[in-house]
C-alpha cells in the first residue's frame, strides 16, 4: 500500500483506551535497580509493570507471562512510556522498562560517516543492559517466558531494540519500534515487526533503515505512517497520538498473540482496521535523505 490514509479517531481506538484505563488499577508497578558485576557494578534501573491477576495466575503455575522489554529514547527516562507499558500489561505481559542512560555516562556525540552515526557503543551498552536485566528478572518474575521476548523502543531505544533483534533473533518473538532512525530493520522474516513512523521534518530515518515495499510485503513487516511528531511518541505526546498508537498496538498484539506461538518465518502484513489518525503503509523504494545530528 503506497499511499497513507488519514481518518478520524475511531470507535475502536476509544474502546481500547477505555479498556486500558479501566485496567490501570489492576496493574502493579515496581521500580528496582540491578547491579552488573561484569561492568563494575553498573546500576541498571528497571520499572516493572504487570497485571496483579495475571501475576497471581503465573505464581500459581496456571500460566506463563509473556515478556515485553521497553527501551527509551536518548535523554528520556524509562518511566516516560507508561502509555505503551499499560497496553502490554493490560494484555497480560510483564513489562520491563530499562533505564539505559545514567547521569555519569558521557554525552552521546553524533559522528557523521561512522556506523549508526557513531552511536554503536551506546547501542551495544543498551543490548548489554537488556541481557543483564532479563537474567535478573528470572529471579524477580520466574514464571515468565524469557525465551521469546517482545522488544519495544522509541527513537534511540528503537535502534537498541532492532540491534538486539539482529544479534539475538532466536530470543525474539515480536519487535515494535517508534521512529527508530539509525539501525536498519531486520528483514529475515523470523519475527513480526510493527513500526510507527513520525511525520517530522527534523527526524528522518537514515537511508536503508526502513525497508522497501517489496521487502515489507515479503517479510511480514507492518509500517505505520502517522501525522505525529517524533516526540509525540511518549507520555508527553498528545492524547490523540497516544490513543491512536495504543489502538494499533493493541490490534497488533491481539492478532499476533492468537497466532502460532513460534516465531513467524514469512508472512504478509495484516491490514489494520480502524487505525485512528494513523495509516498502515509500506514506504516506496526511494529512501529519505540522511538526517543531520539529532537529539534522540
Amino acid at each position: 500500500m503506497k499511499r497513507g490514509i488519514t481518518v478520524l479517531l475511531s470507535v475502536g481506538a476509544v474502546f481500547v483506551v477505555g479498556y486500558i484505563m479501566a485496567s490501570k488499577w489492576a496493574i502493579k508497578h515496581e521500580s528496582l535497580t540491578f547491579y552488573d558485576p561484569a561492568r563494575d557494578n553498573r546500576p541498571v534501573p528497571v520499572d516493572i509493570a504487570v497485571r496483579r491477576d495475571k501475576e497471581m495466575q503465573a505464581n500459581a503455575g496456571m500460566i506463563k507471562l509473556p515478556v515485553a522489554i521497553l527501551n527509551h529514547g536518548n535523554t528520556v527516562k524509562n518511566t516516560e512510556y507508561s502509555f505503551l507499558a499499560n497496553v502490554f500489561a493490560a494484555r497480560g505481559y510483564v513489562v520491563v522498562s530499562i533505564q539505559h542512560d545514567l547521569p555519569t555516562d558521557p554525552p552521546m556525540v553524533t559522528k557523521v560517516g561512522e556506523l549508526y552515526v557513531g552511536r554503536l557503543k551506546q547501542i551495544q551498552r543498551g543490548v548489554a543492559n537488556i541481557r543483564f536485566a532479563v537474567e535478573e528478572m528470572k529471579n524477580v518474575q520466574p514464571n515468565a517466558d524469557y525465551d521469546h521476548l517482545t522488544v519495544v523502543g522509541h527513537s534511540m531505544g528503537g535502534d537498541i531494540t532492532m540491534y538486539f533483534a539482529k544479534q539475538y533473533p532466536e530470543e525474539v518473538k515480536k519487535v515494535v519500534t517508534l521512529d527508530n532512525l539509525r539501525v536498519p530493520f531486520v528483514t529475515s522474516g523470523k519475527f513480526k515487526i510493527l513500526s510507527f513512523r513520525s511525520h517530522d521534518p527534523q527526524f528522518k530515518a537514515d537511508p536503508g533503515v526502513v525497508p522497501t515495499e517489496d521487502i515489507c510485503e515479503k517479510e511480514g513487516i507492518t509500517v505505520v505512517k502517522t501525522e505525529f511528531q517524533h516526540n509525540d511518541m511518549r507520555d508527553t505526546g498528545s492524547e490523540t497520538a497516544k490513543a491512536s498508537i495504543q489502538s494499533m498496538l493493541d490490534k497488533f498484539l491481539a492478532d499476533s498473540d492468537t497466532s502460532d506461538s513460534t516465531p513467524v518465518e514469512v508472512s504478509t502484513p495484516k491490514v489494520l482496521a480502524e487505525p485512528g489518525p494513523v495509516a498502515p503503509y509500506v514506504p516506496v523504494g526511494k529512501q529519505p535523505e540522511k538526517a543531520k545530528a539529532l537529539t534522540h
